[in-house]
């Protein structure tokens, strides 16, 4: 889906961006020598969390993959504008903006443009040792890399029921120097499906092979753009009695009045709403839509909604800001939608970062809806529909969950690169609920749970989570 690259983007440096070689290692020369001295980004820094190295010097952010046995070069982004007055520093590429904040002499951090929460940086003197050394690039090479990436990153084996080093054991003897592109490849990929995580992810695009594997969770249907535009025409012809939603934000919202003063808000992903590209040009195109669809008429007085649908069964996820953009228009207190962390100990997948607590404050200078809401879910919303789901579940006015399990991938997609070329994605991060509850796996459950589009529903011209949620919201005028 269109939405793959970016949120590999966003939730990680590492992502397939490739960045030109980097010269031999050496301690950098403008680190702060004394406490005087302005706070600059240039020199090295190690990230909490995500295995990764950033360097910064003359207006340069290169990024590095590392392992305990490799170090990958990644990303780089060129500066952006003069310095900000607290030191920061904006680095674009690709239409991926990177802020790194120098905080102290020796301690930084680096925000990404739609990534929700912010991303320690430690100074060190120099790059580790691996990243000036030749990678090996063959078939052991890069099965060792894969395995020691999620041995040290992937932060849901416990919960997802599988024994990595027991894997290794299994299937480690299957790989030797001769081993062609295509077996690698199907081994790699049998080692993760198990984890059924639709957010890990194997991709090879090189001369010798082009293939593509993920898992989603038994029981659960992708949200492919196919399997979307079935479902919205289901919707428009059986629910809305033939009227064609109102199209926003290139067709990822639509709108509907429904009688008896109810709205219907259908959000398919939060990415790719501007033709310009770009997250800042998204969180833009997404107010112009939500001025249109949220007025003062909607909100306010006799013709104010008594209740709003919002639909997010069908939902490919995307950034989270953008989910955070809607529900600032649904509330008119500041609450915590959800607290975020990131896997922080390469041998102890228990230990993590702090926990971040992200907020929604309610949109200034805009109308505001706080009514009733009644929030459509099912195992086709993934990702940043999930983190978008648990911001309105947290919200301060009434909000039903109708459906049916969402599909339990809310981590950032961690993108790395293989030393042969190849691009892997796994779940490093784990969202929880204010009081600390992760859905990683299972899914958010509905307060209500009914069908969603099962073949059985489909067969009978049936959507009961909608009438249901028509129903809930008659009963509260």
């Amino acid at each position: 889906m269109a939405a793959g690259t970016v949120l590999a983007l966003v939730g990680s440096l590492g992502a397939a961006v490739a960045a030109p070689a980097v010269g031999q290692r050496s301690a950098p020369t403008d680190a702060p020598s004394n406490r005087g001295a302005a706070l600059t980004p240039n020199g090295f820094w190690r990230m909490d969390g995500y295995g990764m190295v950033v360097g910064v010097r003359d207006g340069v952010l290169r990024a590095w993959e590392t392992t305990a046995i490799s170090c990958q070069s990644s990303l780089t982004a060129q500066q952006q504008g003069t310095p900000g007055a607290d030191g920061s520093v904006r680095y674009g590429t690709d239409g991926l903006i990177l802020t790194v904040r120098p905080k102290a002499a020796r301690h930084a951090t680096l925000s990404i443009d739609g990534s929700v929460g912010i991303r320690g940086l430690r100074r060190i003197t120099a790059l580790p040792a691996l990243c000036g050394q030749p990678q090996e690039s063959g078939p052991v090479a890069t099965f060792d890399v894969f395995w020691q990436t999620f041995k040290e990153n992937y932060a849901f084996f416990d919960r997802r029921g599988v024994d990595w080093d027991a894997v290794r054991a299994q299937y480690r003897p299957k790989v030797h120097a001769g081993t062609t592109p295509s077996e690698l490849f199907d081994i790699l990929s049998a080692m993760t499906a198990p984890l059924q995580d639709a957010h890990v992810s194997l991709a090879a695009e090189t001369p010798e092979l082009t293939r593509m594997s993920r898992t989603i969770r038994d029981g659960t249907v992708g949200p492919t753009q196919e399997y979307d535009d079935q479902i919205r025409a289901f919707i428009e012809r059986r629910d809305l009695g033939g009227t064609p939603l109102q199209d926003y934000a290139q067709g990822a919202i639509g709108y509907a009045d429904l009688p008896g003063g109810i709205g219907y808000l259908r959000i398919n992903r939060f990415v790719a709403y501007s033709p310009d590209g770009g997250y800042d040009n998204d969180s833009a195109e997404l107010d112009r839509a939500l001025d249109q669809i949220i007025t003062q008429a909607r909100t306010t007085g006799r013709t104010a909604w008594r209740g709003l649908i919002v639909d997010v069964r069908v939902n490919a996820g995307g950034s989270d800001g953008l989910g955070q953009q809607i529900a600032a228009r649904l509330t008119d207190r500041a609450y915590t939608a959800y607290a975020k962390q990131a896997r922080n100990d390469p041998q102890d997948d228990t230990r993590f970062t702090p926990r971040q607590k992200l907020r929604v404050v309610p949109a200034a200078g805009s109308p505001r809806y706080t009514g009733p809401v009644a929030l459509l879910i099912g195992g086709s919303t993934v990702s940043a529909g999930e983190t978008f789901t648990m911001a309105l579940a947290e919200r301060p006015s009434a909000t039903t969950l109708i459906g049916e399990n969402t599909q339990g991938i809310l981590s950032d997609v961690h993108g790395r690169t293989l030393p042969n070329g190849w691009q892997l994605g796994l779940s490093n991060e784990k969202y929880t609920t204010p009081g600390g509850v992760s859905y990683e796996g299972p899914g958010i459950a509905p307060d209500l749970r009914t069908p969603v589009f099962t073949a059985e529903e489909l067969a009978a011209d049936r959507d009961s989570a909608f009438d249901r949620a028509k129903a809930v919201l008659t009963r509260r005028r």
